[in-house]
């Protein structure tokens, strides 16, 4: 039974009867009946809550006059990601502002919990980012099957350049487009895992001090890993909607 963080055991305590009992309904017993809620979904459920009451402060205090430093921030969050699609995905890349940004700030978050004492990152686990990389794969598929029509995108991404060769090609890239979920989520997982263990041995090995620049080192993980997964999706959401392969 893991260690719960105080965060996982108010969770545990307010809504561990509900969740307990959802996931006895849907045929999952929870390994610990008492407390189901198990410390990776509690972190991520506690980087919900803090990008809501960030992004709630900005939009209350938005100026066009006099933008706070938050605002400055998210403005060239915003403006990074709408340059990088105009450079990738061309025109009309405007349409997946909303969701990269959301994904952005929420993988950046997730990854640098840990260095907060008394939190954990929850990236590390397999399970977290084998979800964020399932949003990622369903998010550009859909926007390939909306852009294209069903057969349209399957002709256009699966079948290969020349209708011949087709029957070669169809497997080929299923199972090009599953390895991307396999690479998303492994390659965010083994960072941070990582990061963590590089800035815990350096702590075993120095107590004081030199272990503050392994944080700084966590959170440049964090917003590098962030960045990668972000310009991935960027890529993929290309090829989905692009007229020509």
């Amino acid at each position: 039974m893991e260690h719960q963080l105080w965060f996982t055991s108010l969770l545990n305590g307010v809504l561990g009867g509900p969740v307990a009992a959802l996931l006895n309904a849907v045929g999952q017993p929870p390994a610990d009946p008492a407390h189901p809620i198990t410390n990776h979904f509690a972190m991520q459920v506690l980087a919900v809550l803090i990008i809501m009451v960030v992004l709630g402060a900005v939009r209350g205090a938005v100026s066009m006059d006099k933008p706070g430093k938050l605002q400055q921030f998210f403005e060239l969050l915003i403006e990074g990601i709408d340059g990088m699609l105009e450079e990738i995905v061309g025109h009309g890349g405007r349409p997946f502002i909303p969701m990269l940004f959301t994904l952005a700030i929420y993988i950046f978050l997730c990854n640098i919990l840990g260095i907060i004492p008394t939190l954990e990152t929850p990236t590390d686990q397999v399970g977290v980012t084998l979800g964020l990389a399932l949003v990622s794969f369903v998010y550009y598929n859909y926007w390939g099957i909306h852009h294209h029509g069903v057969l349209g995108y399957i002709k256009a991404s699966f079948m290969g350049p020349m209708l011949a060769i087709a029957p070669l090609m169809f497997p080929i890239e299923v199972v090009s487009h599953l390895a991307r979920v396999l690479s998303l989520s492994v390659r965010l997982m083994a960072n941070m895992i990582a990061g963590h263990n590089i800035t815990l041995i350096f702590m075993g090995l120095v107590p004081q001090g030199l272990p503050i620049l392994f944080e700084g080192l966590h959170l440049a993980v964090g917003a590098l890993q962030a960045y990668v997964f972000i310009m991935l999706t960027t890529v993929y959401l290309a090829g989905a909607v692009a007229e020509e392969h």
